[in-house]
């Protein structure tokens, strides 16, 4: 489908389409180098944590004291999405369950504990501490949901 897409996009405009590449191109350069970094050290981090360590606490017997460590870990880890679901999958195949790593990554994506100066600053202390809030009790939410279908 991309390439028919890109196919089309050249007969259409051949300029636009070299431009729209070369941009493209320099995206993914200028998020490789990032990627690759983060990847890596989550790596390093994960293979220096012990296993039982990862089912002790973010386990199926970790209960509300997982959600909690997850919720706050999440909360103040400042990750790129396409970066979490390989740690995600990496967290499931060490132990943690999947209603304590829904958590986490949800938490990453919608709580900013790292971003909320800069947040309050354009939203309003209000705003920016009632939707921080709210989306912390969702994925709390999200998370039982999920224990419960898996």
């Amino acid at each position: 489908m991309t390439g028919l897409s890109l196919l089309l996009s050249f007969v259409l405009d051949r300029e636009k389409t070299f431009l729209g590449l070369k941009k493209g191109g320099r995206m993914l350069f200028n998020i490789l180098h990032p990627f690759l970094n983060i990847l890596i050290l989550i790596s390093i981090m994960l293979f220096f944590i012990p296993e039982p360590l990862i089912v002790r606490y973010l386990g199926a017997n970790s209960g509300w004291y997982g959600f909690g460590i997850a919720a706050v870990i999440g909360s103040i880890t400042l990750i790129p999405g396409f970066i979490s679901y390989p740690l995600a999958a990496t967290l499931l195949q060490q132990g943690a369950t999947y209603a304590v790593v829904a958590v986490f990554m949800t938490t990453m994506m919608m709580v900013g504990v790292v971003t909320l100066p800069l947040e309050i600053k354009y939203f309003g202390k209000k705003a920016a501490i009632l939707r921080n809030f709210l989306n912390l009790i969702a994925a709390i939410i999200i998370g039982i949901f999920m224990g419960w279908l898996m």
